[in-house]
């Protein structure tokens, strides 16, 4: 463990950032020391909050100077502790916060420079704007910022048309942990010229260096889309149809997102404003959405006579086709806010996998038989991007049993087996532990244990070649 900050260090970031650009006392750090699921409490001495990248770069130099350790923090929505410093109070917190300005916008070229502390909802507006759009979408969009998307290397629900995060990015702008910065803040879509060093700060939660700002890829809005949400048996049902559906639609298809028949009673049992377009009954809900060109209008009909067909082959039980844009809007509330009714109706362990999407259907029949012998009665809430092949894959104690009782201690205390059961079987079959939510604190463990030995060693290997004291993140991927 790293000792304290020296008093002249300390001293040296509050001159070098004055009053506006710090935060030491406790009751103005407090929302910085606590991550998102209240799983781990940190300490720091100080909050340092740079207002440009010369800022950042010089914090970073002061940093390296007196060695100490550097945490990034962002809108602090991180699922596994990623932004959060440790208990020891050794630590300095860096907000990107104040660096959120929108550089510039090209809406010919399809291109957006945001700053790493821009709001994903900000950077969506700056392209709606000039009649454009950045299609990353995400349940914390008014709260997370772009400087997280980019090192956690975020999904949400328009992955299946337009990737990750990593895949809309044309350049970075980076400060290393020695001060330097390094500026690949290119607009090229072509652009051969060595290593693709971006691909080193994307998904490495700050480990490497701080990401400063960021050249975004930025696409034409559709007229319109063709939404609806349809019952269907199982999550094999769900599959087959995203089968059917993109060898009809392509790549229009933009979201395909899947429901099974618990997370939809939960959300109609704890969640208010949820709108019930079926029975509480129903096996599994598929919700589908379609990008509409403005040059292909009469998409919407075709959609519709699609799930029409379906029906009346019997490949769906039934359909409801969004008519309107409140419509659209209350089957993606229903949809977005399982999470919320998760946590509503008590404790709950998660996990964010991903698998092949032909070996889906496998990985929830085997987990299911697996996960009644370890946790009887328990729900498994299993829902997600079925579209990427991406599952966050849950489970809530069995119905009746009281937050705080002594039964959901039990239940909690079944994590460490039900979680490696899980995770056994992921990498069995081909899939992965992280889908999206990064690794953060929480998962080293899981790292080290199924990330490939040689991968894992050329991570240690460019950790110790850009950050060879430690200095950045700690505790966070690798250790």
């Amino acid at each position: 463990m790293r000792g304290a900050p020296s008093a002249a260090a300390l001293t040296a970031l509050r001159a070098l950032l004055g009053a506006e650009g710090c935060r030491t006392d406790s009751a103005d750090v407090a929302r910085y020391l606590q991550d998102h699921r209240h799983l781990y409490q940190g300490l720091t001495p100080l909050v340092a909050r740079p207002a440009d990248v010369a800022a950042v770069s010089a914090v970073l130099r002061l940093c390296a100077e007196h060695r100490l350790a550097v945490v990034p923090h962002g809108g602090n929505t991180s699922y596994c502790g990623g932004a959060t410093p440790d208990e020891s109070g050794t630590q300095i917190v860096l907000s990107l916060e104040r660096l959120n300005r929108v550089r510039a916008v090209d809406p010919t070229g399809g291109t957006l420079i945001a700053e790493a502390g821009c709001t994903l909802a900000s950077v969506q507006s700056a392209a709606q704007a000039v009649r454009r759009r950045f299609p990353l979408s995400l349940g914390s969009e008014g709260t997370c910022q772009i400087g997280g998307n980019l090192s956690t290397n975020a999904g949400g629900t328009s992955v299946l048309r337009f990737g990750m995060m990593r895949d809309l990015v044309l350049g970075l702008e980076v400060v290393l942990p020695d001060g330097q910065v390094l500026d690949q803040l290119r607009v090229l879509r072509k652009d051969n010229t060595g290593y693709d060093l971006k691909q080193l700060f994307l998904g490495a939660e700050g480990t490497l260096g701080v990401i400063t700002a960021a050249a975004l890829k930025i696409y034409s809005q559709p007229a319109d889309y063709a939404t609806a949400m349809v019952v269907v048996d199982d999550i094999g049902a769900a599959v087959a149809l995203l089968g059917r559906i993109r060898d009809a639609f392509g790549d229009l298809v933009e979201g395909f997102e899947y429901l099974p028949g618990a997370a939809y009673q939960l959300a109609l049992e704890h969640v208010p404003g949820v709108a019930a377009p079926f029975d509480a009954t129903v096996p599994a809900l598929v919700l589908v959405e379609l990008a509409i060109p403005p040059a292909l209008p009469e998409l919407a009909i075709r959609f519709e006579e699609f799930l029409q067909a379906e029906v009346e082959a019997g490949t769906l039980r039934d359909a409801a086709l969004a008519h309107s844009g409140r419509q659209r809007e209350a089957f993606w509330f229903l949809r977005e806010h399982v999470p919320q009714a998760q946590t509503r109706a008590g404790a709950s362990i998660k996990h964010d996998v991903s698998l092949p999407i032909a070996r889906l259907a496998e990985f929830v029949a085997r987990s299911t038989e697996a996960l009644a012998r370890l946790a009887p009665g328990a729900r498994i809430i299993g829902y997600g991007h079925l579209g990427d092949g991406n599952l966050h894959y849950n489970l809530s104690p069995p119905p009746g049993v009281a937050a705080g009782s002594a039964e959901e201690s039990a239940f909690l205390a079944l994590k460490p087996a039900v979680t490696r059961a899980v995770h056994d079987l992921v990498a069995e079959l081909g899939g992965s532990f992280s889908a999206e939510h990064g690794v953060g604190r929480l998962k080293v463990d899981e790292l080290e244990r199924y990330e490939d030995p040689v991968a894992l060693q050329l991570m240690r290997r460019v950790k110790h070649a850009l950050d060879p004291e430690g200095r950045m993140n700690p505790g966070k991927v690798l250790r």
